[in-house]
């Protein structure tokens, strides 16, 4: 089986270049190996090498940036994506796609399901719903939804959190949004699931939209403060404890772009389909602190 698979210094990935090699030959590009910005070098460059499925991990995530680089965060969150769709269709092969909690708007009470009404706030949100319609032209799509994406790669709350406790000595940290902490490991764990099904069952119909996210929820201000313990527990020397760290409301730390204020995604349809066991968000997180502290 060879695997195309775009943004591999992501953090999702790179998760996912390490995990899909066990499967078969995995063609992993970043930026400079496959431009998405430029149209005809995706399609001349699938082309070449002829992918049994792709997958894509690429995205423009600067949340608050894509405000001001519109053009940017659409060329690369909707039309590359449409690019690759196309040419999946061209190919008969399937495409897995990575999407956001953004589609929504956040304002509903209970987590979302993948039939809910999207409702995008801001320019990534838009631009990732763009790509979303893009994909789901071709008949043999996933679409992955998840949140709050961390990992000991790349930069995130997280190791933000981990920084900040080894430099200041207080934090606020809004406490009015509630989601899921996702790890890019348990991305990579649940994809290699749906690769494995997709390919050793001919006749797989269960194409479409899901959302994958750990089991629980948070609000940012109670996940940074189990980072904090959890990171002293493994002995990480600090300036503050999790005891100086204030919870605030989102209109006391205003954006550029809006933050959906309910973040959680319903992952009843993945866990079913595809037979997953889902992790809890704090065991993921407790075994990125081991990685990076130790």
């Amino acid at each position: 089986m060879k695997i195309l698979l775009t943004g591999k210094d992501g953090q999702v990935g790179f998760a996912l270049h390490k995990k899909l090699a066990l499967l078969g030959e995995v063609v992993a590009t970043n930026r400079h190996e496959l431009d998405l910005e430029n149209p005809d070098a995706i399609k001349t460059f699938i082309d070449k090498i002829q992918p049994d499925i792709i997958i894509n991990a690429a995205a423009y995530t600067e949340v608050d940036k894509a405000e001001s680089e519109k053009l940017l965060a659409h060329q690369i969150n909707a039309v590359a994506p449409q690019v690759l769709a196309e040419k999946a269709s061209e190919l008969n092969i399937p495409i897995i796609h990575f999407s956001t909690d953004y589609v929504f708007d956040g304002l509903k009470k209970e987590p979302y399901q993948e039939t809910d009404q999207a409702n995008p706030q801001s320019v990534y949100g838009q631009t990732k719903w763009k790509g979303e319609e893009a994909i789901r032209h071709h008949k043999k799509h996933i679409i992955l939804r998840t949140s709050w994406v961390f990992g000991s790669h790349c930069q995130n709350f997280l190791k933000t959190i981990l920084k900040l406790v080894q430099e200041k000595s207080s934090l606020n940290v809004v406490s009015d949004q509630i989601g899921t902490p996702t790890s890019s490991e348990a991305l990579a764990d649940v994809t290699y699931k749906i690769v494995e099904t997709i390919f050793n069952d001919p006749n797989f119909k269960d194409f479409g939209s899901y959302h994958v996210t750990p089991m629980g929820d948070t609000d940012w201000f109670h996940y940074a403060c189990f980072i904090v313990d959890e990171a002293m527990h493994l002995g990480l020397k600090t300036t503050m404890t999790s005891k100086d760290i204030k919870p605030i409301s989102s209109d006391l730390y205003p954006t550029l772009a809006k933050r959906p204020t309910n973040s959680r995604l319903d992952n009843t349809k993945i866990k079913k389909t595809f037979m997953l066991e889902l992790p809890h968000w704090e065991e993921e997180v407790k075994k990125v602190l081991k990685e990076i502290i130790h």
